[in-house]
């Protein structure tokens, strides 16, 4: 209880004593080019290999000659979109990009930079953490649809060279029955466990002491729980919004 009463005093204290719009705008675009660029060729051959692979088991699992194949698309369809872009991606999303904030905070502070801006007057935790907030706000959404639409991509590439699936079919089934909510549904948990990887690593390295050693450690730890937050909020938001 006191780790958690603490992360939430620490997300307080990002929106006081704040600097200048413009030095914020420039440290957020800086991070989002550092999220982006830096995560989008592990998401997409991530994503592309979901779905072919969903595809393929998809069909081995389909033995019934009652079920049409376009039922394969649709079920890769509705995975990809419901859970494999937006939450299998954020375990990697954490692994990648939560562990590269925490060692990098985590490094700031055991050697006193952190205390450095403290004594220039400026909110620390405000100037460092608030940007990456901001930039995985903005940047995981974006990955998680780039990540969607090459599953689909993965799917109809490895439907069209196994021969399960025919293309008219594979498009007819991914247009099939479509429901615009799960669309929506995925871009909400895109936004909350972007939310929660960056808060979440930010804490676990801004707090961060010692030395080289548990800068590891809190980095692990910033994976660790950040994955376990992703899986919980995964839970809550299928209950409450399905």
């Amino acid at each position: 209880m006191e780790t958690i009463g603490k992360y939430f005093i620490f997300l307080g204290s990002l929106f006081v004593n704040r600097e200048s719009f413009k030095t914020y705008f420039k440290l957020t675009i800086d991070e989002c080019v550092s999220i982006g660029i830096g995560s989008i060729f592990l998401v997409a051959l991530v994503a592309f290999f979901i779905g072919a692979v969903t595809t393929i088991q998809t069909a081995y699992n389909l033995v019934s000659p009652l079920i049409p194949n376009y039922v394969i698309s649709l079920v890769v369809r509705d995975m990809t979109i419901l859970e494999l872009a937006p939450t299998i991606i954020a375990v990697i999303y954490a692994g990648k990009v939560g562990s590269s904030m925490a060692s990098g905070l985590g490094t700031m502070r055991i050697s006193e930079q952190i205390d450095a801006l403290q004594v220039m007057g400026i909110n620390s935790a405000s100037y460092l953490v608030l940007p990456k907030i901001l930039g995985s706000l903005l940047m995981y959404p974006m990955l998680v649809i780039i990540a969607g639409l090459l599953s689909i991509v993965g799917g109809y590439l490895a439907g069209l060279l196994t021969g399960v699936i025919t293309p008219t079919q594979y498009v007819y089934g991914i247009r099939f029955d479509f429901n615009e909510y799960t669309v929506t549904f995925a871009l909400i948990k895109s936004f909350v466990f972007a939310f929660l990887v960056a808060s979440i690593s930010s804490f676990k390295g801004y707090y961060t002491t010692g030395g080289a050693l548990e800068v590891g450690r809190a980095s692990t730890s910033a994976v660790t729980q950040s994955v376990i937050a992703i899986l919980l909020a995964d839970y809550l938001l299928a209950q409450l919004l399905l």
